[in-house]
């Protein structure tokens, strides 16, 4: 697996990705209709972000962006958000945009790097990110509307950098 710069050409493979975690309302604060040029703008970040995929022989198996998670006296933190393709999801796809995410944060001089609305559902990425060093800092009850468990959390998770 390569992880390389998001470009032009993998939309067609990012958007039926982000689409199908979108609509699943078990992750994403995003609208569920959120159409394809809305969902463009709100993945590809634009500099000095950077919006990554991950791939496999050609295929894209996930993506990452990430940039400044506040403008002002909140640039010294970033964050960064990530999605995988259903049938890649359990081969550390994940993992390995994260730990990307945290090495270009890193080689920017970013002082933490902040996650602003995990689902406290979403035991997967929440135990992944833990793994990579993140803690839970605060947790906003029932926050979150998922489609089988009602209102859950959503955590706001931290790294030190």
């Amino acid at each position: 697996m390569t992880i390389r710069e998001f470009q032009e050409a993998d939309w067609p493979q990012v958007w039926p990705i982000l689409r199908e975690v979108v609509r699943a309302q078990e992750t994403f604060t995003y609208d569920p209709n959120l159409s394809p040029d809305e969902a463009r703008e709100v993945w590809i970040e634009p500099a000095p972000g950077l919006t990554v995929v991950a791939v496999r022989s050609e295929r894209v198996l996930g993506s990452a962006k990430m940039g400044t998670n506040r403008a002002g006296p909140g640039s010294h933190v970033c964050t960064a958000s990530f999605i995988v393709a259903a049938g890649a999801r359990g081969q550390g796809v994940g993992t390995a945009l994260c730990r990307f995410a945290l090495d270009w944060a890193h080689q920017r001089g970013y002082a933490g790097m902040q996650f602003n609305a995990v689902a406290a559902s979403n035991r997967t990425a929440v135990s992944v990110y833990e793994r990579l060093g993140f803690r839970i800092v605060g947790t906003v009850p029932g926050a979150f509307a998922h489609p089988t468990f009602g209102r859950v959390g959503l955590h706001v998770m931290y790294q030190e950098l």
